[in-house]
């Protein structure tokens, strides 16, 4: 059986390089793998794209990048606890500067969705009628309009396991669990940071949020979840 387990998160991001796409899941840095955040801040990697339910705060989650000026471009469902969104998104210094695409949070989750089971988009008449609208398609059906909403795909998935067997079956505790099952079916390479590794054949099957099949690699170390 192929070992995915790495001795150490540095060794688990090795393969992130600048400009990659990155999904991280979590809400509010709940269920956000912390040592593979800080292992991304250690390596420097630049001009990334991060796909995220929000920006974190910042000394915590994906506002760690942020506030290091490692992201490019953010697509999430809002940014209000992490002012340092706000101060990159205004500046008139171009190397400090942060694009800020912001998608309704439902929305979000379905083209993640829908990104990792292959489809072409879907229909939502959420945000029709708005800003959210701009330059995107209106599809009308038995006289209602809806907007095509297009798939999100990553580089990189970075996922926080509660617990993990060594093949890769994933168990989140709570509310660790926002985001994660969705995005480990739509990025190239799954990385998950783990607070208990348990051998595989340990976990109840029953009990798997998400699948060994989408696992490429899992580091342990990750710290039970606090404010």
């Amino acid at each position: 059986m192929l070992n995915k387990i790495k001795n150490s998160a540095d060794e688990a991001v090795a393969p992130i390089q600048d400009g990659a796409v990155i999904m991280v899941g979590g809400f509010m840095a709940c269920g956000t793998p912390e040592i593979l955040i800080d292992a991304l801040v250690k390596k420097g990697v630049k001009n990334l794209t991060i796909i995220c339910n929000d920006a974190g705060f910042p000394a915590r989650g994906v506002g760690k990048l942020i506030n290091k000026g490692q992201v490019k471009t953010l697509i999430v469902s809002h940014v209000g606890l992490n002012p340092e969104v706000a101060q990159r998104m205004n500046t008139t210094v171009e190397a400090d500067k942060i694009e800020c695409i912001l998608v309704p949070q439902g929305t979000l989750a379905e083209r993640i969705r829908v990104g990792g089971a292959g489809m072409g988009g879907f229909l939502t008449p959420t945000g029709v009628g708005t800003i959210v609208a701009e330059g995107k398609q209106v599809i009308n059906v038995d006289g209602k309009d809806y907007l095509l909403e297009k798939p999100l795909h990553a580089d990189f998935a970075l996922l926080r396991a509660s617990k993990i067997d060594k093949f890769g079956n994933i168990i989140f505790i709570g509310t660790t669990r926002n985001f994660n099952p969705l995005m480990a079916t739509a990025a190239d390479h799954v990385i998950a940071g783990a607070c208990e590794i348990v051998e595989t054949g340990q976990l109840d099957p029953s009990a798997v949020h998400v699948s060994g099949i989408f696992v490429d690699a899992i580091v342990g170390g990750e710290k039970p979840w606090q404010m």
